[in-house]
């Protein structure tokens, strides 16, 4: 039985590492039952050779970023991918220098199918650090905070979530009596108790990854827009609005605002014009 908590992932604090993942933006991904040239190859990226450990992924980026001369707003990225053993068979473990961006939803999806995909992020110094868990073609858990969760499970690792260390009740809300932990590390424990593998500093540096680069990927559709927000006092406003809502509400402002100026005036009547003359 797998026991690790985020305790056991304390050296992602001290790692030389693990912080330029954080300051960078990063995306693991742990798939089971692929190999990396299948999953490089779902994710249509381009063969870029190989690379010894994170030192000659990181190198092949920055060729990568100099070649189309640092444009920020150019979203492709080299990754790495190499084979690991773990729970129930071989696994593919991919990372990516990707701002945190991911591997497409629907990539995921198949490439979960008849298997299982975990993936967590970070989008570099800003504060959003997501959590995926694929199962067999559908998203099972996702989340930024776990105390608010979804997907198709947004329950069912409540019991793994307190166990590796996030303050939940037995609701899966937020327990505010119990002792803080850092979330990052306990992100990696519950991809390590749902993936059986042990994520270090050495297997990221030490591997042999299959290289690929990643081209930008079109906008998804959007279906609806949802604001979530929790105050400092546990007050929570929720709100969803739908595509069709919003663009009405949208072609109603752009309307207003493109309409006519009139300015009226309201001509004196006859009584005020004598009063003024006679004024005068």
């Amino acid at each position: 039985m797998n026991l690790v908590t985020a305790l056991d992932y304390a050296w992602i604090r001290t790692s030389p590492l693990f912080r330029h993942m954080m300051e960078s933006g990063y995306t693991v991904t742990l798939i089971r039952g692929r190999t990396a040239r299948e999953v490089l190859r779902a994710m249509e990226a381009e063969p870029r050779g190989s690379g010894e450990g994170t030192t000659g992924l990181i190198e092949a980026d920055d060729v990568h970023r100099a070649e189309v001369d640092g444009d920020y707003w150019d979203e492709s990225y080299v990754a790495g991918a190499f084979s690991v053993p773990g729970e129930h068979g071989d696994w593919t473990l991919v990372l990516g220098f990707d701002g945190g961006l991911g591997i497409a939803g629907a990539c995921m999806r198949t490439l979960s199918k008849g298997g299982r995909v975990v993936a967590h992020s970070t989008n570099g110094g800003k504060p959003i650090h997501l959590f995926h868990w694929f199962e067999d073609g559908e998203l099972r858990t996702t989340f930024e905070d776990p105390s608010t969760r979804d997907g198709s499970t947004p329950d069912e690792l409540i019991p793994l979530l307190r166990e590796v260390g996030f303050p939940l009740t037995l609701d899966g809300e937020h327990d505010e009596n119990a002792l803080d932990v850092d979330r990052k590390a306990a992100v990696l424990a519950l991809a390590e108790r749902l993936t059986g593998i042990r994520v270090t500093e050495s297997l990221l540096q030490d591997a042999t990854y299959e290289l690929g680069l990643v081209p930008e990927q079109p906008a998804e559709e959007w279906t609806g827009m949802v604001i979530d927000i929790t105050d400092a006092h546990g007050e929570r406003l929720r709100r969803e609005w739908t595509h069709e809502e919003v663009a009405t509400a949208s072609d109603r402002a752009r309307v207003e605002a493109n309409a006519p100026v009139v300015i009226t005036y309201n001509e004196p009547s006859a009584a005020d014009r004598s009063e003024h003359k006679a004024d005068e």
